[in-house]
């Protein structure tokens, strides 16, 4: 790489803002095929186990309201579940059920272009990869 084309932050920003955008596509299209929304098919793939609805409002940055409706169309295809928190009658909890973990696994696998791409990539280019973007991962989550 010469002088002139530097690496910089803002470049690197705008790379990782254009995989990110493609691979968003790629998770919609296969969300679509199970006849889920991009947003439904997200839900379902925060769920490694029971999250408050309230928490699922914060990690889909949205209304608790707005999960509610989210969470009463997954329920009534039987991809969720709800359940009394047990340390907290008040809170409901939203676990995946088996098909609803079945069914994002699914949405997972069917990102060809996200595959296609990675598959561009070397082993230890993609091991590389994951452990660069490991490295950014607390630094990105959990603000606000």
């Amino acid at each position: 790489m010469t002088a002139s084309s530097t690496v910089t932050k803002a470049r690197l920003l705008e790379l990782v803002a254009t995989l990110g955008t493609a691979q968003w596509q790629d998770f919609a299209a296969a969300a679509a095929r199970h006849g889920l929304t991009s947003v439904q098919a997200k839900l379902l793939a925060q769920l490694k186990g029971p999250v408050p609805m309230r928490g699922l409002a914060e990690l889909l940055v949205c209304d608790a309201s707005n999960v509610t409706g989210i969470v009463d169309r997954l329920e009534a295809r039987g991809l969720v579940r709800r359940e009394t928190d047990p340390a907290d009658r008040r809170v409901k909890n939203v676990v995946a059920t088996e098909e609803g973990r079945r069914t994002i696994e699914r949405v997972r696998a069917e990102m060809q272009a996200t595959h296609s791409a990675l598959d561009a990539l070397t082993e230890e280019e993609r091991a590389t990869l994951y452990t660069l973007l490991e490295r950014l991962r607390p630094g990105l989550e959990h603000r606000a």
